[in-house]
């Protein structure tokens, strides 16, 4: 019982200590003094407090660094997904022409920006090496704008190739992925835009 007075004593000063310390280091900093009754004791304890507080200057050169820090402007990087699943080069053409759009408005804006062009169904035609209405521009695309990528269904490749019973080629500018509607929905998950002409 003695020893669980002892500890709770300690802790129980410990605890006016700290507290008591905070205060004065709170009152110097701020340029005003807290006194209490008894004057010895507030003159020990805040000579006392003046050597465990940072240095104010410090304190506000740290905090000028954070603010130039944070208020230092963050490049900023858009992402668009435009979905072509019609067989329907005018459709094709107007998706071309909205990635091609978008991409020197961002440029001209001096910002990044990522677009994926996805296909699917019918629109897998698109990116077909033997029937794609817009071959010329997606080859030219791929030279010149690099913000621009296309994304071939592989569901749907598979499929033609059990209709067609021949192997369906995609141009070497466009990725095969697995389904083009789940990368759609992943990427509008990853807030990605979506729009589709």
């Amino acid at each position: 019982m003695m020893t669980f007075q002892h500890t709770a004593k300690v802790f129980a000063m410990a605890a006016i200590t700290v507290l008591a310390s905070a205060s004065f280091a709170a009152a110097e900093q701020g340029g005003r003094y807290w006194t209490p009754a008894d004057g010895q004791q507030v003159q020990h304890r805040a000579a006392h407090a003046r050597q465990h507080v940072a240095k104010p200057a410090k304190r506000k050169q740290d905090a000028f660094a954070h603010m130039k820090n944070s208020a230092a402007p963050k490049e900023r990087e858009h992402h668009l997904i435009l979905q072509v699943n019609t067989n329907d080069a005018p459709a094709m053409n107007l998706a071309l022409n909205n990635a091609m759009n978008v991409a020197q408005y961002y440029k001209d804006a001096g910002e990044k920006v990522k677009i994926e062009v996805v296909t699917f169904g019918p629109g897998l035609h698109m990116l077909r090496d033997d029937t794609s209405p817009v071959r010329a521009r997606i080859e030219e695309m791929a030279l010149s704008t690099p913000e621009v990528s296309f994304k071939a269904c592989g569901n749907t490749q598979e499929k033609m190739k059990k209709a067609e019973n021949k192997d369906i080629p995609i141009m070497r500018q466009a990725e095969i992925v697995k389904s083009g509607v789940v990368r759609v929905m992943e990427l509008q998950e990853k807030g990605w835009t979506y729009v589709k002409p």
